[in-house]
């Protein structure tokens, strides 16, 4: 409960502002009008355009008061640097390298072998015989 208190100490103005837009209270009256327990859970299902998400994630925040309009953006980005890259091997006899993702919020790049480090073991595996089967292995 001490950490609780602590943490909601140090957001103060984000929490108030949460509390009194979704409940009409404030962080005065948690222990009063508001229990602990009651608290904790409102903390805990503040959802991502919320003042206290917007304090902690500020990044991502803003990603999500527009959320659809910025990945639909993102996506048109990707296709359009994908045409672009197919129109500049055109004629080089060459294929277009991939170009990179737009980056998106919370997404976890990929690292240069085309996996993320924390793949499990049966998808390296299936990952590894995909290669193999590309250069003729298998």
């Amino acid at each position: 409960m001490i950490r609780l208190a602590v943490y909601a100490e140090q957001h103060r103005a984000a929490l108030d502002y949460d509390l009194l837009c979704n409940t009409g209270m404030e962080l005065n009256d948690v222990g009063g009008r508001i229990s602990y327990g009651a608290f904790r859970s409102f903390l805990q299902y503040l959802g991502p355009g919320s003042a206290l998400a917007r304090e902690l994630h500020p990044e991502e925040a803003a990603w999500t008061m527009a959320a659809k309009t910025n990945g639909i953006l993102a996506d048109v980005y990707d296709v359009l640097a994908a045409i672009n890259a197919n129109l500049c091997s055109v004629g080089s006899g060459k294929r277009a390298q991939k170009p990179q993702a737009y980056p998106r919020p919370g997404k976890k790049e990929e690292n240069k072998f085309g996996f993320r480090a924390e793949m499990s073991g049966e998808d390296f595996r299936k990952w590894i015989d995909d290669r193999r089967r590309e250069h003729g292995g298998d």
